[in-house]
């Protein structure tokens, strides 16, 4: 589903991405590890549209999409979601989901004026999916609560929330489990797998937890100093020698976190 071809991103003299190659199969959930400033995040900025990139190209089931912006990817369903959750703090859970879906008919003045039944109808329609995506995240119960108000779990469970009030094809989770208890992350982890299963959603999850990356992902991927190091299977990555040498120091084989 996505390629990405020698693909570069400077920062003046630092090389962020550093000519990076890699393929998302389609209906895969595919984790990114790496050591801190591998440039994971980088990568998912410049595939996502929210940085150009200095060069290289990336491709969207067989679509040159390198350097499209986020709105143009977003109804090609290419979303992401942010290590820090972007709720709108002030309106409720419901609220935050319905504002996702483009092009409602209250965006247009002359609609508010002469098409307010059509605009009744899309926010009745709105409202009922988004009390269904709710409930599907087991927070249903925070239907009418500020989003700024909930946990920093909830608010993950949100942000993927906001991607199933689309056709999203393929969504880019960066550090999902990031603040999140242990409980929360398991409910976070089945939704991912359920929406993979049932709804085919592609993944790719920028993770610290291995045990979330081992229980979710296949293939899991390793950056290191902006390239991609290996890609295998997490047993085959903690075993791979470039793996283990862009490790040294960190533990890699003896402990079950690694830095992102």
């Amino acid at each position: 589903m996505i390629v990405v071809e020698d693909l570069h991103k400077h920062f003046g003299g630092f090389h962020a991405v550093d000519g990076a190659n890699l393929g998302i199969r389609e209906g895969t959930i595919t984790g990114l590890i790496g050591p801190n400033g591998a440039g994971k995040t980088t990568l998912f900025n410049v595939i996502a549209g929210d940085l150009p990139p200095t060069s290289g190209r990336v491709t969207m089931a067989g679509e040159d999409i390198t350097g499209l912006p986020p709105h143009e990817l977003f109804h090609k369903g290419l979303l992401r979601t942010f290590q820090i959750a972007h709720e709108f703090t002030s309106m409720t859970c419901r609220e935050n989901l319905m504002t996702v879906p483009g092009g409602q008919s209250g965006e247009r003045l002359w609609n508010t004026w002469f098409g307010r039944k059509r605009i009744a109808d899309e926010e009745r329609a709105l409202r009922a999916k988004a009390d269904e995506v709710l409930e599907f995240l087991t927070i249903e119960h925070l239907a009418d609560h500020p989003a700024g108000a909930v946990s920093g779990g909830q608010k993950k469970l949100l942000e993927l929330g906001r991607t199933m009030m689309v056709d999203a094809r393929i969504v880019f989770l960066d550090e999902v489990g990031a603040g999140v208890n242990r409980t929360l992350l398991r409910t976070i982890g089945d939704a991912i797998q359920q929406l993979n299963r049932e709804r085919g959603y592609t993944f790719v999850v920028i993770e610290h937890d291995m045990d979330f990356i081992g229980r979710l992902c296949d293939p899991v991927i390793c950056m290191a100093e902006g390239k991609v190091l290996a890609e295998g299977t997490l047993e085959e990555i903690k075993a791979n020698e470039a793996v283990i040498e862009a490790y040294l120091g960190t533990g890699l084989k003896n402990k079950e976190q690694v830095g992102a």
